[in-house]
């Protein structure tokens, strides 16, 4: 990896390294707002409206995520990777599962179930950047933050 500059008091080395594990967040959270987007349009049963309507401020939430990360990629000298095959060659998590429409109780079960994985995976990855850049790790970590509400949000829904 070729950097363009370095930002202060970090050194390549370090950068490269928080750059790395900032774009498989960066992949996971486009991803993430594909499959959002999936469960919005295919979701049906008596509680469709309710979930299809919960999911739009979602996904703006996760391309605002996305955004900011490739943002934070670019401010350490990287060049962040947006394309449908960086997901797929960055992808370290188990893909979504439910394929076509399907019910309420459904998609919201399995996007808990993807949101744990993601949720792990963002909150490895502030463990990782602590070590090398506090201020890429508070970017994930309000990722965290919101992805938890989100969560909650679906899990509430169900209960």
């Amino acid at each position: 990896m070729t950097l363009a500059f370095v930002v202060p008091g970090l050194d390549e080395a370090t950068s490269e390294k928080a750059i790395a594990i900032l774009q498989n967040r960066l992949s996971q959270e486009q991803e993430a707002a594909l499959v959002l987007k999936h469960a919005h349009w295919n979701v049906t049963g008596p509680n469709f409206i309710a979930v299809h309507e919960m999911l739009d401020p979602e996904v703006e939430s996760v391309l605002a995520q996305a955004d900011e990360t490739a943002e934070r990629i670019a401010t350490l000298g990287g060049t962040p990777d947006g394309r449908a095959d960086a997901i797929v060659r960055n992808r370290t998590w188990k893909p979504f599962d439910v394929d076509g429409r399907a019910g309420t109780e459904e998609y919201l079960k399995a996007l808990i179930e993807y949101y744990d994985a993601f949720i792990a995976d963002d909150r490895k990855a502030v463990a990782e950047l602590d070590e090398l850049d506090f201020v890429s790790s508070n970017i994930i970590q309000d990722h965290v933050q919101q992805l938890e509400k989100f969560q909650w949000f679906m899990r509430s829904h169900l209960a």
